[in-house]
């Protein structure tokens, strides 16, 4: 099997932009590195491959499924590899209790995994029937479900529009209300049908609830806000040289990465070390399509 591409149980992972993202963050072999979205630790492997003996991983998650899996593929690096269960906006906190800087590199890899994606019980899923859960940390309270059929109508739309850029926002918002008044949400496929008999597909044939579900999964994470804190948490635990790559898959993430390195940059913390993103090749797309819409962007640290 190729080694960009391993299957745990039915779940096959394919890291994206592995060899653009590697090349461009590890600059010292010997150093300590950060993965801060282990996910099924495809990346992370690729890492540990090429530093050296002395090289070291720290690797977080909030998915304690997805650290259990990467757990065993990590297993022969286990003297150099050490993972955690937390959310990266305490990587500040994090770093200093493990004593794990200054940092060489931290890669920070914003798409969701085929372990959330395509297992229905996660609620991610518009094609699978499953709950509409979406949390990435089972011990998180909120549910899509509970934005879904409690949250009025005013801030559904605020939601839709801002977290997932849907212009239709405030119409899917007004008949989710009516419709959850006669009989609430339930299921994922319960919501996607819904939208998609009230709405056409977008411009691409893009499912016409592809961004509500979006936005759902965005709020219940908060993963706008933990990305900000997260990026600007770890300047001060890397080293000179150091790097911090970035691999998001929206356009609301890239924004949000884009500004704060150009703040890095502007206020004298850091060198841009990609003035474009970096894109995958057509062969990545035609082998992975969900590497479609990924942008690579990376900044060092002097």
């Amino acid at each position: 099997m190729s080694p960009t591409m391993t299957r745990f149980h039915e779940y096959t992972h394919r890291p994206v932009l592995l060899g653009e993202a590697l090349d461009l963050m590890i600059t010292d072999p010997d150093g300590l590195y950060l993965d801060a979205t282990i996910g099924l630790g495809g990346h992370a492997e690729a890492i540990l491959r090429r530093l050296s003996a002395r090289g070291r991983l720290l690797g977080t998650d909030m998915d304690p499924e997805a650290l259990r899996l990467a757990s065993a593929r990590l297993d022969p690096f286990s003297d150099r590899v050490r993972l955690l269960q937390e959310n990266f906006r305490r990587l500040g906190d994090i770093l200093e209790r493990e004593k794990f800087f200054p940092l060489a590199g931290a890669l920070f890899d914003l798409g969701v995994s085929s372990l959330q994606l395509d297992k229905a019980s996660r609620g991610f899923s518009l094609r699978l029937e499953g709950p509409l859960d979406m949390r990435l940390d089972p011990s998180n309270p909120l549910t899509a479900g509970r934005i879904l059929n409690e949250w009025p109508a005013e801030q559904l739309a605020l939601l839709f529009k801002e977290f997932g850029e849907e212009r239709h926002a405030q119409s899917i918002a007004r008949k989710i209300v009516q419709r959850r008044g006669k009989k609430p949400f339930e299921t994922t496929l319960d919501l996607s049908r819904f939208i998609e008999s009230q709405f056409s597909k977008h411009a691409g044939g893009i499912h016409p609830a592809t961004r509500v579900f979006m936005a759902l999964r965005i709020a219940v994470n908060r993963e706008l806000e933990n990305l900000t804190r997260g990026l600007d948490g770890i300047v001060p635990y890397l080293q000179t040289g150091g790097r911090i790559a970035v691999i998001t898959f929206h356009s609301l993430e890239d924004r949000i990465v884009k500004n704060v390195m150009r703040s890095f940059i502007d206020h004298g913390h850091c060198l841009e070390v990609t003035p474009s993103p970096v894109r995958p090749t057509s062969r990545e797309v035609d082998e992975n399509p969900r590497s479609r819409s990924a942008k690579l962007r990376v900044v060092e640290k002097q």
